[in-house]
């Protein structure tokens, strides 16, 4: 596979204990987390009704696709994007299984809507008025690389710019037996073609493995499912070049390499 090359002109992080950007790169270069953080996010597209009862996927994923989006100084209307989620919403899912088991006629109407996989990516468009393309991807462990290869490829195909966003919850019920994750963890990149102002990614799919989670993000959320991610994330945070893989499943890997001017 030919290498593929992309500026990364915004980012937004949101997870428990680091509410955004700014405080996970003062985490990475200090070892501090901030005095006070939310205990969820709260993000600004939604009215303030809709805000509070907002699940948590759609709102950590709505949080870190705003902050990349005001990051980027990009017109949310404007971008194609890809919400690239494992699970979707596990808490959901556990509470529709458990009512259609003892109570059926009590379904929530809203919790049914909110469990679909592209939820977020709806409350997305809607709320921003935005008619570009959207895809919503899980590739199970590999979701965010896979999420990444698709934006990628995207760009060298014509896109003028796209935005990621990728986000897991953790589970509950009896699917905490099936899935592992928990706590809540979403990262978001806008992406544009290479040699803008930013961070300059290079992504190439070779044979190999995902290196070790072993930065400080990646320790902090290490029981999410979206962890995979945060390798990415913990370089960009140092502000130095540097070089990643990602699993990307079957015996494959993403290789990353990220260079500042």
């Amino acid at each position: 596979m030919s290498t593929l090359n992309a500026t990364i002109e915004g980012i937004g992080f949101w997870t428990r204990g680091i509410p955004d950007w700014n405080a996970a790169r003062h985490f990475v270069a200090s070892g501090e987390l901030p005095a006070e953080a939310p205990a969820k996010p709260s993000p600004q597209l939604l009215p303030a009704n809709e805000r509070r009862r907002a699940p948590e996927s759609v709102a950590v994923a709505l949080e870190v696709a705003q902050a990349a989006c005001s990051d980027a100084g990009r017109d949310p209307k404007t971008l194609a994007s890809i919400f690239a989620s494992t699970d979707g919403d596990l808490p959901i899912t556990d509470y529709i299984c458990a009512t259609l088991r003892d109570a059926p006629d009590a379904l929530s109407p809203t919790k049914f809507h909110n469990s679909v996989h592209n939820a977020a990516a709806g409350y997305w468009t809607i709320g921003q008025g935005c008619m570009a393309p959207s895809t919503a991807l899980s590739a199970f462990a590999c979701t965010f690389s896979q999420g990444l290869l698709e934006a990628m490829v995207n760009l060298a195909c014509g896109e003028p710019a796209i935005l990621l966003a990728a986000y897991d919850t953790g589970a509950t019920g009896p699917l905490s037996s099936v899935s592992t994750g928990t706590g809540l963890l979403g990262g978001a990149l806008v992406l544009a073609p290479a040699d803008g102002k930013g961070p300059q990614l290079s992504a190439t799919l070779i044979d190999g493995n995902g290196d070790a989670n072993d930065g400080a993000l990646a320790r902090h959320a290490a029981g999410n499912r979206m962890a995979r991610m945060l390798p990415l994330f913990d370089l960009l945070a140092t502000g130095k070049d540097g070089q990643i893989q990602l699993d990307a499943g079957a015996g494959r890997a993403l290789r990353l390499e990220i260079r500042h001017g």
